[in-house]
């Protein structure tokens, strides 16, 4: 151990210093541990579900003037907010749509491979 000097005239002992001539770092007290719970992540979702909520409003406040739109023969006058938000959910039901087609895939493969018998 190393003795200092203090410019009071007080002496501390330090640790050696390491290799590269620096002092080692106190040991930290281990921080305390959040504890996550299912009512606690329902609590997050519900906050961010209404956030989420106040955008979608400010954002059809705000686009409410009529637009037409003309598909596969089929002629529609609709707000922008509205065509706009309908646009979206088909988009978000085709992908939820894609992703359990390949959920479903991949359980399958992974069943047929449980019974098959292990031959070695």
């Amino acid at each position: 151990m190393t003795e200092f000097t203090a410019p009071d005239g007080t002496t501390t002992t330090l640790p050696p210093q390491s290799a590269n001539g620096q002092l080692p770092e106190a040991p930290q007290p281990p921080k305390p541990r959040t504890v996550h719970t299912r009512l606690s992540g329902v609590h997050t979702s519900l906050i961010a579900g209404g956030l989420g909520l106040i955008v979608v409003m400010i954002f059809i406040i705000q686009n409410a003037h009529a637009v037409s739109i003309s598909f596969l023969g089929a002629h529609l006058h609709l707000s922008l907010a509205v065509a706009l938000l309908l646009a979206a959910i088909a988009g978000g039901l085709l992908m939820a749509a894609a992703g359990t087609a390949r959920i479903t895939q991949l359980r399958r493969i992974i069943r047929r491979d449980r019974r098959a018998p292990k031959t070695s």
